[in-house]
């Protein structure tokens, strides 16, 4: 049985378990539990898109169930675990529309800095919830998440963090400003994300519901674009260093390389079902980049990564990140395990070199790709303002 097998039998072994236990709660439409907390914004039929909270079946300390800055060195099997355990709950709402008392609920859940006991009634259980047995084909995706539509909502009154509930009131500044500020205060990417997403942030007349994916890429694109700022007047790096992690088979390698001029590269390769290699890039240089990356929010998520680490150490850098994903993270976790892969990753001491190639090759020597194979599809060797590395691998 190969690990991947290994991998799908444990997740279903987990569902399975999931369901039986709580198979006399799901004889009925309402769930309650208490919610990490959590909430989802789709973006299906945007602008009318789905919204609603998401609870376990269950009380207690649930936060590690939506936490992703809790999950490194975590399983994949565990964390898909933690999205198993959420019952998600949906409306249909419009995104400019944020009146009503689900909303509010909704957005009162949001601010909470701790889990928030909850009540849900939906329509219907879902069928296979409430049977004994879940039988699933081979062909089918492991389920993360169950969801059905929201007749009631309610929750139990919940303590405010302070710091967001302070931006909450706040309708005359900027989103982007008020993500700044809750940074700095400590609130995680994940929580920030999450009051962006149910429109609490920004001034009055632009706020809106932001799809949760979208909320995401939002705040890593914000925060390391403020940071790329702060450091564009460092001194740049004395030598070349290379930082190296593996996590939810994926390899990081992480190349950064003394310049006057920020930039910053993500390469990513990975392998489909009939054994092709595919790789995909982004790259901007001096400036931020001037369309939305091939790579989506994975370039953003690495970005703020890198960026927060050379705002702490006082430096700049040209930055080239290899990222090379394995056949066995075949479930699709979030960019959240990008950036808190390479925040790892940078928590460790890199390696020091003295030229581009010899980082380079040190880089590359733990992936599947050849080093011609990285460099061809590399455009930080293409830059002009780079042509004292290019001669390093004539």
């Amino acid at each position: 049985m190969s690990s991947i097998d290994e991998i799908k039998k444990k997740i279903k072994s987990n569902l399975y378990q999931f369901i039986n236990s709580n198979n006399i709660k799901f004889s009925n439409n309402v769930i309650d539990g208490s919610s990490p907390p959590s909430v989802f914004v789709g973006e299906f039929g945007y602008p009318n898109v789905r919204i609603g909270p998401m609870i376990p079946p269950y009380h207690g300390d649930t936060a590690i169930l939506d936490r992703p800055e809790l999950w490194t060195g975590k399983s994949l099997e565990e964390i898909v675990n933690y999205r198993i355990n959420l019952l998600k709950g949906t409306k249909i709402h419009k995104v400019n529309d944020l009146s009503g008392r689900y909303i509010e609920y909704l957005q009162e859940m949001s601010l909470s800095k701790k889990v928030v006991d909850s009540t849900m009634t939906l329509e219907k259980i879902p069928k296979y919830l409430g049977e004994m047995s879940l039988t699933l084909k081979e062909s089918e995706e492991i389920p993360t998440l169950f969801s059905a539509p929201v007749l009631d909502f309610k929750i139990v009154s919940s303590t405010s963090d302070r710091n967001i509930e302070k931006k909450y009131y706040d309708d005359d500044i900027h989103a982007s400003d008020a993500i700044i500020d809750l940074y700095y205060n400590s609130v995680d990417i994940s929580q920030i994300s999450k009051v962006l997403s149910m429109g609490m942030l920004g001034r009055k007349k632009n706020r809106r519901l932001v799809p949760t994916k979208w909320s995401i890429t939002a705040a890593d694109d914000i925060l390391s674009q403020y940071l790329i700022n702060k450091i564009k007047d460092n001194p740049p790096l004395d030598n070349y260093f290379v930082f190296d992690f593996s996590h939810l088979d994926n390899y990081y390698s992480l190349i950064m390389i003394p310049d006057d001029v920020w930039s910053f590269e993500m390469i990513e390769s990975w392998i489909d079902t009939n054994g092709r290699i595919h790789i995909g890039s982004d790259y901007e240089s001096g400036k931020r980049i001037d369309h939305y990356p091939s790579i989506a929010g994975a370039y953003f998520a690495a970005r703020l990564a890198v960026a927060e680490y050379l705002f702490k150490i006082r430096k700049k850098a040209s930055v080239l990140i290899l990222r090379e994903i394995h056949p066995e993270y075949f479930v699709s976790l979030g960019v959240w395990q990008i950036r808190e892969g390479i925040r790892e990753c940078l928590r460790k001491k890199g390696r020091i070199f003295e030229t581009f190639h010899s980082a380079l090759s040190y880089g590359i020597s733990k992936t599947s790709l050849s080093e011609k194979e990285w460099i061809k599809n590399c455009s930080t060797m293409k830059n002009n303002k780079q042509t004292r590395m290019t001669d390093y691998i004539i």
